[in-house]
């Protein structure tokens, strides 16, 4: 058989049969298998994931490549697809497995200067920057064709180890289909296949935004106090306040040092050897009785002598 003949025709059962044994051999041997999956006829559902779909027309050279790779790719022919920097490998199963690969280049840096100074004005978008998500806004600019970050005709190059002369063949149109799908998925591989970083899209977000100098008017502005009685909170002290209400806590330690202490009582003497040191309750000291003077004894006597009288 010569190298450009036809190869027999494999059915969609014997194809995915041999996806599956390719899958399974790939896997002992240790490499991650990553193939694409299509349920139904819908290859990507969202829009910039249609967009680059849209997109393949401009590299066909025969019309009849792209139906036939849409078959392929909704089949589950494309049994392995890696993205990587500037270029995409791809296994696809058809008569044998065809080895296939897709050569980008990286966007011009005043292009990708361009994206990044348009992204910035979206600001609805930034805070899904930085969680990381990309906003419709900036997938839409990323999106647009000769501007955006799909690649031209002359920024990509198609090979397949099939013995098809077209430059895209059915199994190349089938793997830029797969990308379509996995994109949609994944939007930021597309940032990793052209070489640049979707952080800077992060960098130079808000930068465009203008920044007020003038302040709030005076009557505008709520006080510590007025704050803390708004919203229920404890609002802490500047410097100032807290050296100013630490004054008075200041005078009023140092009037209690001026206070003289009590002195307190002399130790107990040590008692005898053999004694007991502590005091029992009959050992403290007894006031003396009341002494009657002679005087306060004939009052007394006058007055009862003058109650008998009466």
């Amino acid at each position: 058989m010569r190298y450009f003949e036809w190869r027999p025709y494999v059915s969609v059962a014997e194809r995915r049969r041999n996806a599956e044994r390719e899958m399974k051999k790939l896997r002992k041997e240790g490499h991650p298998v990553s193939p694409i999956v299509i349920e139904g006829r819908t290859i990507a559902d969202t829009f910039w994931g249609k967009a680059w779909c849209d997109n393949l027309e401009c590299y066909s050279d025969f019309s009849s490549r792209l139906p036939r790779g849409r078959t392929y790719v909704r089949n589950g022919s494309v049994i392995d697809l890696q993205i990587a920097p500037g270029e995409v490998r791809a296994m696809v199963s058809g008569s044998e497995i065809y080895q296939v690969a897709v050569q980008v280049s990286a966007v011009p840096k005043t292009r990708w200067r361009s994206v990044c100074t348009d992204c910035s004005g979206a600001i609805d978008s930034l805070v899904e920057l930085l969680q990381g998500r990309f906003s419709k806004g900036v997938m839409e600019r990323i999106c647009q064709q000769k501007t955006g970050l799909f690649p031209a005709p002359t920024e990509i190059e198609f090979s397949c180890s099939c013995p098809d002369w077209a430059s895209m063949c059915k199994h190349v149109a089938a793997v830029l289909y797969g990308i379509g799908a996995r994109l949609d998925e994944q939007p930021e591989l597309l940032f990793k296949l052209r070489k640049v970083d979707e952080k800077d899209l992060i960098a130079k977000a808000g930068k465009g935004l203008p920044l007020s100098k003038k302040g709030p008017a005076e009557d505008k502005v709520l006080a510590g106090a007025g704050l803390s009685e708004l919203f229920g909170l404890d609002m802490g002290t500047s410097d100032d306040e807290s050296a100013a209400e630490a004054m008075p806590a200041r005078k009023k330690a140092t009037r209690s040092r001026r206070v003289a202490k009590p002195r307190s009582k002399p130790a107990d003497v040590a008692a005898p050897m053999g004694r007991s040191t502590r005091r029992s309750s009959t050992d403290t000291k007894k006031t003396p009785p009341r002494v009657k003077t002679k005087t306060k004894v004939k009052a007394k006597a006058k007055a009862r002598k003058g109650v008998k009288k009466r």
